[in-house]
This record gives C-alpha cells, sequence and structure tokens, in this order.
C-alpha cells in the first residue's frame, strides 16, 4: 500500500467536488477522479487504523441500514465503516417498522432520518425495483431537507441494487490492485468474469455487472463468459464496451469457459440468474403470483443443472496464465463437498486462494467508509491529514 502521505497528495490532485453532499449510485455514474478518491481514501483510512489512530472523525452520529435482501458481509461491513467513523448503526427491519400498515417511502425516509448521517440500503433481488427505491429515498430526505424538517441531509450508500454492486466492485478493485502491485500494473491484464453452477437460484446479475461495468475503465481485458441463455443486461454491456475503448481496454463475452480461462490473470466465478428470468421474475410478483415465482424457480434450477461444468476446478484453473490467476468471489460461495453437492468452486481451489478470498472482503469497509467520508467533507485531504496530526490512539492496549 502507498504511504499515507502519497495517499492523501493523490486525493489532493482529484477534483472531489461530485461527491461531496453527494450520494454513491453506480459505478458508471462517478467520475476517474471520484472513483481514484475512494479507493485512494479508502487505503488512507486503512493506514491510519493499521497504525493505531483513531478515524473516527464524528463525536455523534447515526448511520441507517436497510437491508431487503439477506448479507453477512455488506451488512457488518457497513456497520464496521460507521464505527470506525464514529457513526452509531441502526438497521430498519421493516417487518417491524410501520411499512406494513402503509407507510409511504417518503414518510419512511424522512423517519428515519433526523439525526442521521448516512443510509445504506441493499436491494438486488427485482430488476427495475432496487435502484429505483434508492432513488425514492433520496428524493424524499432532499425535500425534508429543503423543507427544513431535517437539520441536515443523510447520503446514501448503495449497498447492492438490482444492476450494480458498487461497494463490491470497488473493494474488488482495490484487492486487485493491491494484489498486482499498483494501479499502473492493471492495463493488458485479462480478467474473466465468469458465470458458475450453483444449486441455488435467483443470485442477482449485479455482481457481475458492476465487474465488467469497472474493470473495463482501467484498461484490462475483461471477458465475460457464461452458458447460452445467462446473458446480463445489454445497457450494462454497452457501458463495458464503452469503457474499454476509452481505457485502450478489451471487453468480450463467450459461451466457452475454457476459452475464457486460458492466460487469465483474475479468475471471477460465481452464479447468477438470467436477465430475462430476472425480468419474469419482477413481473411474476408484480403480479403477485408467488406460485408462478415458485414455478420459474423449478425451471431455473434445472437450466442450472445442465451447466454443473462450469465451474473453478483444478483443471480450469490450469489453464490460467502459468497456472496461477488469482481466484475471486464475493462469498458465500458454493463450495464442491462442502457446503454444496456440487458447485462454483472446487474445495482444493477454495482452500489454496482462502487467505486471499478473505482479504478481498477486508477491503469492503474501508471503501464504505470512503463513500461516507467523501460524502460528508468537502477537503477531505485536509480532513485525513487533521485525523493524523491529531494522533489519537484507537487502542491504548496496542502499546
Amino acid at each position: 500500500m502507498a504511504e499515507f502521505k502519497d495517499l492523501v497528495k493523490n486525493i489532493e490532485d482529484k477534483n472531489t467536488s461530485g461527491l461531496y453532499g453527494g450520494d454513491f449510485l453506480q459505478t458508471w455514474e462517478k467520475n476517474d477522479d471520484e472513483i481514484d478518491a475512494v479507493l485512494n481514501t479508502a487505503d488512507a483510512l486503512r493506514d491510519l487504523r493499521e497504525r493505531n489512530i483513531s478515524t473516527k472523525i464524528f463525536d455523534s452520529g447515526l448511520g441507517v441500514s436497510i437491508f431487503r435482501d439477506n448479507s453477512t458481509r455488506t451488512r457488518f461491513s457497513f456497520a464496521s465503516a460507521c464505527n470506525m467513523l464514529g457513526l452509531a448503526v441502526q438497521d430498519l427491519d421493516e417487518k417491524k417498522s410501520q411499512i406494513s400498515h402503509g407507510e409511504t417511502v417518503r414518510e419512511t425516509a424522512t423517519m428515519i432520518s433526523f439525526m442521521a448521517d448516512v443510509i445504506g440500503i441493499r436491494d438486488d433481488m427485482y430488476i427495475g425495483k432496487g435502484d429505483a427505491y434508492m432513488r425514492e429515498v433520496i428524493e424524499s430526505v432532499k425535500e425534508s431537507h429543503e423543507a427544513g424538517i431535517l437539520e441536515q441531509r443523510p447520503n446514501l450508500v448503495d449497498l447492492q441494487d438490482d444492476q450494480d454492486h458498487p461497494t463490491q466492485a470497488l473493494a474488488d478493485l482495490d484487492h486487485i490492485i493491491h494484489e498486482l502491485g499498483g494501479v499502473e500494473n492493471l492495463k493488458g491484464k485479462k480478467i474473466v468474469m465468469s458465470w458458475a453452477y450453483s444449486p441455488s437460484y435467483g443470485k442477482p446479475l449485479s455482481v457481475a455487472q458492476g465487474i465488467i461495468g469497472l474493470m473495463t475503465r482501467f484498461g484490462m481485458d475483461v471477458v465475460l463468459a457464461h452458458p447460452e441463455g445467462y446473458e446480463v443486461m445489454p445497457e450494462v454491456e454497452e457501458i463495458a464496451k464503452k469503457n474499454a475503448e476509452k481505457s485502450g481496454g478489451k471487453y468480450s463475452k463467450t459461451n466457452d469457459m475454457k476459452e475464457a480461462f486460458k492466460d487469465a490473470d483474475v479468475i471471477y466465478c460465481k452464479s447468477w440468474a438470467p436477465f430475462k428470468a430476472m425480468e419474469e421474475r419482477t413481473e411474476l410478483y408484480g403480479k403477485g403470483d408467488f406460485d408462478g415465482i415458485d414455478k420459474l424457480e423449478e425451471e431455473l434450477l434445472v437450466q442450472n443443472a445442465n451447466h454443473k461444468d462450469w465451474a473453478a476446478t483444478e483443471e480450469m484453473m490450469s489453464l490460467t496464465k502459468d497456472g496461477k490467476a488469482l481466484y475471486m468471489h464475493p462469498l458465500p460461495a458454493d463450495i464442491t463437498g462442502v457446503s454444496a453437492e456440487e458447485g462454483e468452486v472446487d474445495a482444493s481451489v477454495f482452500d489454496r486462494y482462502r487467505d486471499e478470498l478473505y482479504r478481498e472482503a477486508s477491503y469492503k469497509p474501508y471503501v464504505i467508509a470512503a463513500m461516507i467520508f467523501l460524502s460528508k467533507f468537502q477537503d477531505p485531504a485536509k480532513a485525513l491529514k487533521d485525523l493524523e496530526a491529531r494522533g489519537t490512539e484507537r487502542s491504548i492496549s496496542k502499546k
């Protein structure tokens, strides 16, 4: 990792005005300076913590989380990020709220925001719903702030929507940068975003789309691999193509897993549901046809079972560059013989990369903290330098 002073200098050289007072939704809505600022701020905060310097820049405040899908890593990453900055965390359990009694999005958003600095939302299960819900929350708190009801406007961090998983993608990018020895070493490296067999259905498209939408910005040779019928959103593919053209990288797709893995530097191998099936699922949900959803899921599990050979096996990994590509997964993985009879990855492959996978996950709290930090401070470089100069020890026991 770069030295703290260099990280701060990098942030000073970036235009972060678009992040200040704003929200963090899809990565493709952010410019290059803003993406770089998030990465450098995340590393700077990590540097301070590793030197036992407190990063609590707030003495009070609240981070509100809303998880409309199950989560372990992202839920705890958000809580860790808020705590690291000095914010308490409150999770909104919609089943215990007045939402079931007809409370509107605007009312809910305002009621949870009186002393909140940030709202983190994960809503990824239905196409066209998650991103729209987040934007409605943003508009609601903006209106309440402008009306003088809220003394401050909480900023929103997208913890995964139906299109993108920005905190995961940026954490993955930070991991790759550190594994390859610097952002300058990404150009020309081949990263494969591959579908993999899972005995479960309904995994969101947003991780795969986040990877192809972000890594193409850094001059990488990005390959999307999946069996026929497992396409992602065409508009996200268009973003990937344009990013690759601009960065001097490449974007391609294939239905041949072996072709994709050949000479790859990075392998990202996980399951997702077909875009068209997710669209159908959303339509059925809108009609309240839950029997139709169950039937669709049964059909798709049968479809999945036709592609059990799509997995990160020892044989497949041997095709990568020198047989030593970096293997990545957002976790939890379906591990053959461990968490699944047959799954996304061989147990021997997973065990060999276990430390790297856990290290990959470790970047997410810092990325989320950076998003919050940059939304709250107009001069983030100065705020970071002030934290270092203050030098408050996080734990006296580390002496």
